[in-house]
């Protein structure tokens, strides 16, 4: 029982400081769309390039994949045609 409680406590304190690390303009994004990406596609994406967009690594089929599902976010990866990988 007590490792239940404690671990019920981890969990809590873990969702309480993670959700304060957001800004209310995440939070606006967030709570505009039922879920938290597009697709699958829009989910690797985001893994693979880091928010301030200093190492991007975007294929022609994202791009097209941003088209047809509608991708948002507050954070947008600018590349420049020269820095879009072909597949």
């Amino acid at each position: 029982m007590r490792c239940r409680v404690v671990a019920a406590t981890f969990v809590f304190a873990v969702m309480f400081l993670t959700g304060g690390c957001i800004t209310s303009e995440d939070w606006d994004v967030w709570r505009s769309h039922n879920t938290h990406f597009a697709s699958g596609e829009h989910g690797l994406f985001s893994l693979r390039n880091n928010r301030d967009g200093s190492n991007p690594r975007v294929y022609r089929s994202d791009i097209e994949d941003a088209r047809n599902q509608n991708w948002w976010g507050r954070y947008a990866i600018n590349v420049t045609p020269e820095q879009i990988y072909k597949n």
